[in-house]
C-alpha cells in the first residue's frame, strides 16, 4: 500500500505545495510545529532516508536546501531546522521548521493551528520565494 506521502504526490490526497521538480515534492505540514514546517520528499518511496541512492540523496538534499532558502525568505524566522526522524510515515521525509529558538524544533510540543486560509498564503509565499 502506498505511503500518504505517496498518495500526495500522485495527487490522491490534497497539500498545500511550496515546490516541486521530477524527483522531489515539498509542502507544508498540516501540524506544524511553526507556521512554515515544510516535508520534503522524494517522489519515489523509500523507507529509510539513508536507503537512498548517494546521488538522489545529494539532489534531495539540494533541493531541501532551496526549500529552505525560500522558507527563511519568506517566514520571518532566525534559523531554518532541520530533522530528519522518519519514524511515524514510511516514506523519506526531511522536516525544515522555521526556529526563532531551538526549542522551536520540539516534537513533543502541541502543534500550531492554522486555517486553511493561512496555509495557501504561507505556501505561496514560500513558493514564490523559492528561486
Amino acid at each position: 500500500m502506498a505511503s500518504i506521502f505517496t498518495r500526495i504526490v500522485q495527487g490522491e490526497i490534497p497539500s498545500y505545495k511550496v515546490a516541486e521538480n521530477e524527483r522531489f515534492y515539498a509542502f507544508l505540514d498540516i501540524n506544524p510545529m511553526a507556521p512554515g514546517h515544510t516535508l520534503v520528499i522524494p517522489k519515489q518511496e523509500t523507507d529509510y532516508l539513508f536507503d537512498i541512492a548517494d546521488e538522489d540523496y545529494q539532489a534531495l538534499m539540494l533541493f531541501a536546501k532551496r526549500v529552505a532558502e525560500g522558507i527563511f525568505k519568506a517566514i520571518p524566522c532566525k534559523r531554518v531546522g532541520v530533522a530528519v526522524l522518519g519514524m511515524e510515515v514510511p516514506h523519506a521525509h526531511i522536516h525544515l521548521v522555521p526556529l526563532q529558538t531551538e526549542a522551536d524544533m520540539d516534537f513533543r510540543k502541541e502543534k500550531v493551528q492554522l486555517s486553511r486560509e493561512e496555509f495557501e498564503r504561507i505556501a505561496s509565499a514560500i513558493a514564490e520565494s523559492i528561486q
